[in-house]
């Protein structure tokens, strides 16, 4: 089933099988290199925004290097229970190749900062004879310094000089990929695709193999994006229309932080100016809770709950 499963994804059947296939810049590309090449993993600490590449390069780097390696994602075994199960009794074990071992633990930021991540720091030391573990995260700053100190930590977060030749690349790979898949394309629609999820390049993926299901990808299908419609939230919120915008949320499929980076951008547009401050606090504090909601629908109102009842607008 799980085989099946990674054959239908583009993200997995196109997931860059080798470091030097990953879309990054040469000086993110050097270290990893090198570790392919001394044949040694570790300890590594990937930061960066979602869909960077920070798990491919983890994987490729284990694949090219020929370790066993076990993959723990953080946000679904965040307890204390993982790390005295899978984690302990992974890094203990011998490697059925006689090798070294490699833990990937994806999403690391959401591991307990009060449990399991204190006591990865023992494991650690203790195992790293036989154990190397590499943590992906979105948010570095979640990661307790004990375990920053035991990594080389790599933030994959590019320069502005590197965007646009990273921006050309996915647009370069995408290209490859609907030709593969024989799905006809618009270049400046694709363009567009790059352009408003980059450097988000699994979501770009993911985007267009729901929208190939059309045949083509054109113009006609941009509407279909799921893009924030500021102007009617924020006709909402000014006649504090509490239905309306319960309604427009439950409708809409819209990922907390592009409606929170929308209404930080364009705030001066629309909000007065001595209520921005008040506006940015609450942005900045609902997208922290975003992170840990079990439910981002009840988040996102109540974020645009608060802004309705204490942010004065134009």
């Amino acid at each position: 089933m799980e085989t099946n499963l990674k054959h239908l994804l583009w993200v997995e059947r196109y997931r860059p099988a080798t470091i030097e296939d990953c879309i990054l810049p040469e000086r993110l590309k050097l270290p990893f290199k090198e570790y392919v090449k001394t044949k040694m993993i570790p300890n590594l600490l990937l930061s960066g925004s979602a869909g960077v590449g920070k798990t491919t390069v983890a994987r490729a780097l284990c694949e090219e290097v020929g370790c066993d390696y076990l993959i723990i994602n953080g946000s679904d075994e965040s307890g204390i229970d993982t790390f005295r199960t899978k984690i302990k009794n992974y890094a203990s074990s011998l490697s059925m190749t006689g090798g070294r071992k490699v833990i990937i633990i994806d999403e690391a930021d959401y591991l307990n900062p009060n449990s399991t991540q204190p006591a990865l720091r023992g494991a650690m030391e203790e195992f790293a004879g036989n154990c190397s573990f590499i943590f992906t995260c979105n948010h570095k700053n979640r990661i307790i310094d004990p375990l920053h100190s035991r990594c080389a930590c790599v933030d994959f977060t590019l320069k502005a000089a590197e965007k646009q030749v990273m921006a050309a690349a996915f647009f370069s790979r995408l290209k490859g990929i609907l030709k593969t898949e024989g799905v006809e394309y618009d270049a400046k629609v694709l363009v567009e695709f790059v352009q408003k999820f980059f450097p988000d390049f699994r979501r770009i993926l993911n985007e267009l193999q729901r929208l190939s299901q059309f045949g083509k990808i054109d113009v006609g299908l941009l509407s279909q994006l799921g893009d924030v419609d500021l102007l009617q939230v924020v006709g909402y919120l000014k006649a504090k229309d509490f239905a309306a915008l319960r309604k427009w949320v439950g409708a809409n499929d819209i990922e907390p932080v592009v409606l929170y980076r929308k209404l930080y951008d364009h705030a001066v547009d629309h909000i007065k100016k001595e209520s921005i401050p008040q506006l940015v606090l609450l942005l900045a504090d609902y997208g922290y809770k975003s992170a840990f909601s079990a439910d981002q629908q009840i988040n996102t109102m109540a974020c645009l709950t608060e802004i309705m009842l204490s942010v004065e607008f134009l």
